[in-house]
């Protein structure tokens, strides 16, 4: 390639470069918008899609757990009808013809009805308090009217082997209340991790923009030095190209690096749910804090603190209950029906009220199984391998979730170290490509492939440190989720369950 044109060539690629830079700054200083770690991990609490969807899910758990509650206080129900027209033929025996006619039947029958209904718990019966008011009025020939009342009737439905329903229902359902609210918290911890994830995303390609724009600037530097030692005769042309190459491969890096930046910049602004156009400038953690978490401290307090141990409680319990059904259902059942009330029929309302009567009921039932082919023992063989699967199955997995609490603490407790060991390589690569790349502009170092080796290393330590610190703050919010604990401050994390009601 013709010298002279590569220079023009070079000219218009520094102009250009420079013009973008030019805008690129002056677009930044008026409109940009700069984040910090912990501000993004709260924007992504507060109004990313997972945060929304966990709000709702919430709520979800929530007024189902106040219905379940609302079951055991007294009902209170309103029956009326209002009214009931009956025109037809009946079948009525007559004493005068000996014998049985139909007759034709026209009546309004009227009713209204409070009941009072209490669910008992423990033994699955209700209790129940009634009193209601009939009115009937016959329209054939003469209307006559008819009132029946039954001022009060006090009743039990009592079953005494039958399988009761509330008898585990009442230890289940607020364990999974408790469950879902520390699945609230743990995934307000899991958004904590996926905003990390996006800021560091977007952080390294920031970083591997500016990369790419000094590695340009750098090589665009060096190569027309370049030329005018190749004029000179001082280097060979073997390094003049060499040189040539990698201003060419800089100009390419800047493209790909500005395209993976847009795409970051996008994943970054969808998850966070930012509408504008604002230029965006992530700043990276300057103070990072290091502590040693304890193992065993870290394994009791997942186990007290995170969903999965009342989750494990939770599956025992509707295993044994399973249990409990196939024991009492399709096996010997009896119930009790009993009541007691104060009824009276009169033509008017008062006089359907005074002197009522006794009206009682009184029911026993039974239903005893003869012969059902072993259906009953196959159901409660079936639920009794269901428990010890489940318990197994718990078993094993409560092995496993401590084993990932410890690997969680000895990888977090690895960063301090690993994090030491990235900035200090860091800076000595950056050091090490400092002073190679003024040696060689001064002359004492013409081998061009020892400082394209001194930038690419330089290039990796930087990216290098900036992951390790993206593992870190992966680390510290996994094991935040984990055990439901900020170790940094000592204390539980929770948050006001109240709020997301409101």
């Amino acid at each position: 390639m013709n010298n002279k044109y590569l220079i023009l060539k070079l000219k218009e690629t520094v102009l250009f470069t420079l013009i973008f830079l030019t805008t690129a700054f002056t677009i930044q200083s008026q409109d940009t918008v700069k984040y910090t770690l912990s501000e993004v991990i709260q924007i992504a609490q507060d109004q990313s899609p997972d945060a929304l969807i966990a709000k709702h899910r919430y709520r979800q758990s929530y007024w189902s757990f106040k219905s379940f509650k609302a079951e055991y206080l007294p009902s209170l129900n309103l029956d009326a009808t209002l009214p009931n027209l009956n025109i037809s033929f009946e079948e009525k025996y007559s004493e005068i013809d000996s014998g049985t006619n139909f007759v034709p039947l026209s009546n309004v029958n009227y009713s209204v009805a409070l009941s009072l209904n209490q669910k008992i718990g423990f033994s699955g019966g209700e209790v129940f308090l009634t009193s209601s008011l009939r009115r009937l009025d016959n329209n054939l020939a003469e209307t006559s009217t008819q009132y029946l009342t039954n001022a009060i009737n006090i009743g039990i439905i009592q079953p005494i082997f039958k399988y009761n329903p509330y008898h585990f229902d009442r230890k289940i359902r607020p364990m999974l209340f408790e469950e879902a609210q520390r699945n609230y918290v743990e995934t307000n911890e899991e958004v904590a991790i996926k905003a990390v994830n996006r800021f560091f995303l977007l952080l390294l390609a920031q970083i591997e923009v500016e990369i790419a724009y000094k590695n340009f600037s750098n090589y665009d530097t060096l190569y027309r030095i370049a030329i005018g030692r190749y004029n000179l005769g001082k280097i060979a042309e073997n390094d003049l190209l060499q040189l040539e190459l990698n201003l060419l491969t800089a100009d390419a890096s800047v493209e790909n690096a500005e395209l993976n930046y847009q795409n970051k910049l996008f994943v970054f602004k969808s998850y966070l749910r930012l509408k504008d156009d604002t230029q965006i400038k992530l700043i990276p953690p300057v103070i990072t804090p290091h502590f040693n978490v304890p193992t065993q401290q870290a394994i009791n307090l997942a186990k007290d603190n995170s969903s999965e141990g009342v989750e494990f409680r939770r599956r025992l319990l509707e295993a044994e209950d399973n249990l409990y059904r196939a024991k009492r259902e399709g096996r010997f059942d009896a119930s009790v029906f009993a009541s007691f009330g104060l009824t009276q029929s009169a033509g008017s309302i008062p006089d359907a009220y005074k002197n009522p009567y006794n009206s009682e009921s009184f029911v026993v039932g039974l239903k005893v199984p003869i012969l059902d082919w072993g259906v009953a023992r196959g159901r409660i063989k079936m639920a009794e391998s269901g428990l010890d699967l489940v318990e197994t199955s718990i078993e094993q997995e409560r092995i496993d979730f401590d084993q990932n609490v410890f690997l969680n603490v000895m990888e977090f407790n690895m960063q301090k170290k690993q994090l030491r060991i990235a900035a200090k390589s860091d800076t000595v690569a950056q050091k090490r490509f400092d002073v190679t790349q003024k040696r060689y502009m001064i002359g004492k170092v013409n081998d061009v492939l020892e400082l394209d080796k001194a930038q690419i290393d330089n290039d990796n330590a930087k990216m290098g440190y900036y992951g390790a610190l993206m593992t870190y703050w992966q680390s510290y919010y996994q094991l935040r989720k984990l055990t439901l604990y900020d170790f940094q401050n000592k204390t539980m994390i929770s948050t006001s369950f109240d709020d997301l009601i409101d």
